[in-house]
C-alpha cells in the first residue's frame, strides 16, 4: 500500500494552475490555459501557458498507483523526490541537457520545471522519419559527463555511499527487474503481444542459454552500484530539435552499471530503425548508435583524465578494459529492452505504428531474435559498430 501524507490530492488543471500561482512560478492572468499532457504512464503533466507573456511552465505529479494499470498497482511518491534530485545533479555536470527544476514538493509529488514545449519528443520524431543531427552526441555527452562524475571515479566513496542511499529507489527498480529482466523471458501475466507472436515467443521462453545470459544480466543490474544511472533513457525520454535536446523523466534514477542507459538508448534507436523499409533510412540510426558511444568515450576520457580520483586512472589498459566492459554490459542490456518492448507491457510505438500488420509481425520477430541475439553474444561484441553489423545480419535472417 502507498502512504499518502494529508497534504497529498491529485491536481486537476484548474489546481495546478492555482499551484503555479500560490508559488509565484507563473503570474495570474486572464490568458492561462492548462492542458494534462502526460502520455506515460505514472504521472500526471500539465502544461501551463501565459498566452500575454509567452511563457509556459510544466507540473508534474506523481500517481499513487501507475496510470496505465489502475489503483490495483500501487506505485511509491517518492519517485517525484527521486526525479527532482537527480536532474538537479545531473544539471551540475550537463545543465544544458537536461529541463530547469524551479521547485519540487516531496508531500504532494510535484515537481515544477522549465517548459520544453518548443521540442518534440524524440520517438514521435524518429516514427515520423525526422532526423535530429546532433542527438548522439548530446546524448553521448550527457552519459559521459553524468556518469562519469557520479561514481567513484570522481566522487569521494564515502559521499558516494551517501548518494548511493539517497537514490534508493526500490519500488522502481523492481518495475525494471521484473518487466525488463523477468517476465518477457517466461510466460508471465504481464506479457502482452499480437497471438501470432507467441510461437517465437515460447521459443524464447525454452531457450535456456537465453535464459542463463538474462540471469547474468539480471544479477548485474541488481549489484552493481556504480554511478547514478537515469534508469529509463529510451527516446520518449528525450525532447529534441535540430539543434537542442534535453533528457527528461528519471523517476527511475538509481545507482546502477554504467552500461545500462547506454544500451536502452541504442535499443530503442534499433527499434526504430527496424520500423524504416530501407538501408537509407535506417543509415542515420545506425550513425547514431556508434557516434553515442564514441562520444561517450571521448567525453568519458577528457573527464577521467582531468577529475578521476581514482589512484589506477593512470592505466590506459584499466580504463579500456572499463569501457570493454562497459558496452559489453550495454549490448546485453539492449538486447533484454528489445525483447521487452516487443513482447513485455510496455511496447514501443516504433514497431506498433507500422500501418501493415504483415510487416508489423515480420519486425516484432526481427526484434525479438535481434535481442536474443544482443543477448547470447554480449560477451563478444567489441566495438558499437558489431551492433549495427548484428542488427543487419538479424534482419537478413
Amino acid at each position: 500500500m502507498v502512504t499518502l501524507t494529508a497534504s497529498y490530492e491529485e491536481l486537476t488543471e484548474s489546481s495546478a494552475v492555482a499551484l503555479a500561482i500560490r508559488l509565484g512560478l507563473i503570474e495570474e492572468s486572464s490568458h492561462l490555459t492548462c492542458t494534462e499532457i502526460g502520455d506515460g504512464n505514472l504521472n500526471y503533466v500539465f502544461h501551463i501557458f501565459d498566452h500575454n507573456r509567452k511563457k509556459g511552465l510544466i507540473i508534474k505529479q506523481a500517481l499513487p498507483y501507475a496510470k496505465v494499470v489502475g489503483e490495483s498497482w500501487p506505485l511509491t511518491l517518492d519517485r517525484a523526490r527521486i526525479e527532482s534530485a537527480a536532474l538537479i545533479k545531473q544539471s551540475e555536470y550537463a545543465p544544458h541537457l537536461v529541463p530547469v527544476v524551479y521547485y519540487s514538493d516531496t508531500a504532494l509529488a510535484v515537481t515544477a520545471m522549465e517548459d520544453l514545449s518548443h521540442l518534440e519528443i524524440v520517438r514521435k520524431g524518429l516514427i515520423a522519419g525526422k532526423h535530429y543531427p546532433h542527438l548522439s552526441h548530446h546524448v553521448g555527452e550527457f552519459l559521459g559527463k553524468t556518469l562519469f562524475y557520479t561514481s567513484d571515479f570522481a566522487t569521494n566513496p564515502k559521499i558516494k555511499k551517501q548518494f548511493v542511499k539517497q537514490f534508493t529507489n526500490p519500488d522502481l527498480c523492481d518495475i525494471t527487474e521484473k518487466l525488463v529482466f523477468t517476465d518477457p523471458f517466461f510466460d508471465s501475466d504481464t506479457n502482452d503481444f499480437e497471438e501470432e507472436l507467441r510461437e517465437d515467443a515460447k521459443a524464447l521462453w525454452a531457450d535456456l542459454e537465453l535464459q542463463a545470459k538474462a540471469a547474468e544480466l539480471k544479477r548485474i543490474f541488481l549489484t552493481s552500484a556504480e554511478t547514478l544511472v537515469h534508469g529509463d533513457l529510451h527516446t520518449g525520454s528525450i525532447f529534441a530539435n535540430e539543434s537542442e535536446t534535453k533528457i527528461i523523466d528519471p523517476e527511475f534514477a538509481f545507482y546502477g552499471p554504467f552500461g545500462f542507459d547506454i544500451g536502452h538508448f541504442i535499443a530503442n534507436l534499433l527499434l526504430n530503425a527496424l520500423s524504416h523499409e530501407n538501408e537509407q533510412e535506417q543509415q542515420p540510426l545506425f550513425d547514431h548508435v556508434v557516434n553515442v558511444w564514441a562520444t561517450f568515450k571521448e567525453v568519458f576520457t577528457k573527464a577521467w583524465k582531468k577529475d578521476s580520483i581514482e589512484a589506477f586512472s593512470v592505466s590506459n589498459s584499466f580504463l579500456e578494459t572499463t569501457f570493454d566492459r562497459i558496452l559489453k554490459e550495454a549490448t546485453g542490456f539492449a538486447g533484454c529492452e528489445l525483447v521487452r518492448r516487443t513482447i513485455g507491457l510496455a511496447h514501443a510505438a516504433d514497431l506498433d505504428a507500422i500501418p501493415s500488420p504483415s510487416r508489423r509481425l515480420q519486425q516484432k520477430k526481427a526484434a525479438l531474435a535481434l535481442g536474443k541475439t544482443f543477448i547470447k553474444q554480449y560477451l563478444a561484441v567489441e566495438t558499437a559498430s558489431d551492433l549495427v553489423a548484428l542488427f543487419q545480419q538479424s534482419v537478413k535472417e
